[in-house]
């Protein structure tokens, strides 16, 4: 079982909270870029000191928040709103500086509503409704109006009227293309900072919730797997009483039918007695781990020999299959890597499956090869092939197909190699035959690459 993750989680509340460092950087250069172009492009009289002061302390918080990202401190939800409602702010004092209301990227008061929206709740965006919208009032009475853009003044004593009239129109027309200018550059940079900012954010919550999803899916096989482990630890004890009989039996009628008068009997009988002790050694292991796990059950261990340990067992209950071993090592690494008692088991199951389907005479393939960070083992038959119609699905769940012998086993390989933070690939080969590719992370030690 996983705990539960919330939809605003601290993790991404900090990424969040980087979107909107990106973002604030983007509008203090727009801010700068406008502030030069108006002043010593159009020669429009604005009040730098001012407006300079506001883009220095918004240059601040942006270098505090480049700080706090730093850190290790959580970030809260107050916090995040709190850093747009200071944007806010800013805007505002830009635009009281500016004309208010009048100024033609007025439209800017969207942009923290439209943040707000899509990182916070929704009594955070109500609230930030509240605020743009009042400062938006505030700001049609009480503002800076833009000298050198008014359309309307008095009339001087010394101009006539027709004078008067003809100046006034070139100053509606000056206005009005300032105006259509100021909207037009509104509406190009909205639109980048939507295409950029916004589809990121979407983006980011997509992969999201696809990790929300994967780790439901692990969830559900995790509690697939409880309940297997649960019934096989129901099953050995069950199996326990009456295997021992068997076994008491077997070793009788070892001693009943001796070699040397019925030689193909006893040898028959020998091989019995020795399955069903290996039965009893596997029903014991299943006890144990149902308990409590042992102590040798998640050591760290070279890799070479933890390979050598699997291959030795697995050969000693397959001692006529045949085995084509190929490693290639890094000569300068010694890896090690976290063996668990469930990893071997599912190291046997893939080889015993692949011995199945394999013709004797040709036997299996295994292949390793591992750097410094992962190892990667090959496992290959010449059979048949995994059936197409449960390819898909081989390993993610139960597969019902007891002629190939790939069913619950090949499910716990998959979700002990996922718990052990690997990857596990089902194909087939176009010469035949079906691998298995299983890529394990490894400890390396040593070397001369550090």
């Amino acid at each position: 079982m996983i705990s539960q993750v919330l939809p605003k989680s601290e993790l991404s509340i900090r990424d969040n909270l980087k979107w909107l460092f990106i973002l604030r950087n983007m509008i203090i250069t727009a801010e700068i870029f406008l502030i030069v172009v108006a002043s010593y492009g159009l020669g429009i009289e604005l009040p730098q000191e001012q407006l300079w002061l506001v883009i220095i302390s918004s240059a601040a918080v942006n270098l505090y928040t480049w700080l706090r990202l730093k850190t290790e401190e959580a970030v809260t939800e107050l916090e995040l709103f709190s850093q747009i409602s200071i944007d806010v702010l800013a805007m505002a004092s830009m635009l009281y500086l500016t004309g208010g209301a009048s100024n033609p990227i007025i439209w800017v008061f969207l942009l923290p509503l439209i943040v707000t929206a899509i990182m916070l709740p929704q009594s955070y965006a109500w609230n930030m409704v509240i605020m743009t919208s009042s400062i938006y009032t505030v700001l049609v009475a009480y503002n800076i109006p833009l000298p050198a853009i008014e359309p309307h003044m008095p009339q001087p004593d010394n101009i006539s009227p027709e004078l008067y009239h003809q100046l006034h129109m070139i100053k509606d027309n000056n206005y009005y293309d300032l105006h259509i200018f100021g909207m037009w550059f509104g509406f190009v940079f909205s639109a980048g900072l939507v295409a950029f900012f916004v589809v990121e954010l979407s983006n980011t919550l997509k992969e999201r919730e696809r990790n929300l999803a994967e780790a439901r899916e692990r969830a559900l096989q995790d509690e697939r797997v409880v309940s297997l482990g649960t019934l096989a630890a129901s099953a050995a004890h069950d199996m326990g009483t009456p295997l021992g009989t068997i076994a008491i039996l077997a070793h009788e009628l070892v001693q009943d039918f001796p070699e040397h008068r019925y030689p193909d009997l006893h040898h028959k009988l020998h091989i019995m007695s020795r399955q069903i002790t290996r039965c009893k050694a596997a029903l014991s292991v299943m006890s144990a781990s149902a308990g409590e796990m042992r102590a040798e059950s998640g050591s760290v261990m070279s890799l070479a020999e933890y390979i050598d340990s699997v291959l030795n067992q697995w050969r000693a209950y397959n001692p006529r299959a045949k085995l084509q071993l190929l490693i290639e090592p890094d000569v300068f690494i010694e890896a090690k890597i976290l063996a668990e008692r469930t990893l071997s088991h599912s190291f046997m199951n893939i080889l015993n499956n692949a011995a199945q389907a394999s013709p004797q005479d040709i036997g299996i393939e295994f292949y390793a090869h591992w750097d410094r960070e992962q190892a990667h083992i090959r496992i290959r038959d010449f059979g048949p092939g995994l059936p197409v119609e449960y390819l898909e699905y081989i390993g993610k769940s139960p597969v019902d197909s007891h002629n190939q012998g790939m069913g619950v086993g090949l499910f716990l390989a998959h979700s002990t190699i996922n718990r052990l933070g690997g990857k596990i690939e089902f194909s087939n080969l176009e010469s035949g035959g079906a691998c298995v590719d299983i890529y394990l992370p490894v400890l390396a030690e040593g070397g001369h690459f550090e």
